[in-house]
């Protein structure tokens, strides 16, 4: 699937997004990613919604985000509370969805400034990009 963002000087932009692989601007990432509104997107570590420990949704809660964009693999999957008890007692919003659905959200609140950061699981695809 292929967004048409909006363009803002300094923001990353999720661009494009198939089975196992996530564009931010030109760049693809065949592995999950944390993709904050501004700066360097990094390797996530969890590949796989059964790999997710609070510590993953711990080191988020210092990123200066207003609010964290879960997107949980192919399919909308809650983690536990207590998996995500460091955002919430930082007072950082979090919501859940799909991973493509998360990409597109995360787009919008982008384009309107907003301070938002997008936790993405891509589940690697046998035979695809590293």
């Amino acid at each position: 699937m292929k967004f048409q963002p909006d363009s803002l000087a300094g923001t990353n932009v999720l661009t494009r997004i198939e089975p196992g692989q996530v564009w931010v601007g030109g760049t693809r990432f065949g592995h999950s990613v944390v993709v904050p509104w501004q700066g360097e997107v990094q390797r996530w570590a969890p590949a796989a919604f059964d790999d997710l420990l609070p510590a993953h949704f711990d080191a988020l809660a210092g990123c200066g985000a207003a609010v964290v964009i879960f997107g949980s693999g192919v399919r909308l999957r809650f983690p536990p509370p207590a998996t995500l008890r460091a955002l919430i007692e930082a007072g950082i919003g979090v919501e859940t969805m799909d991973t493509a659905a998360a990409c597109r959200t995360y787009n919008v609140l982008a384009a309107e400034g907003r301070r938002v950061v997008a936790a993405l699981l891509l589940a690697p695809v046998a035979g695809g990009p590293p």
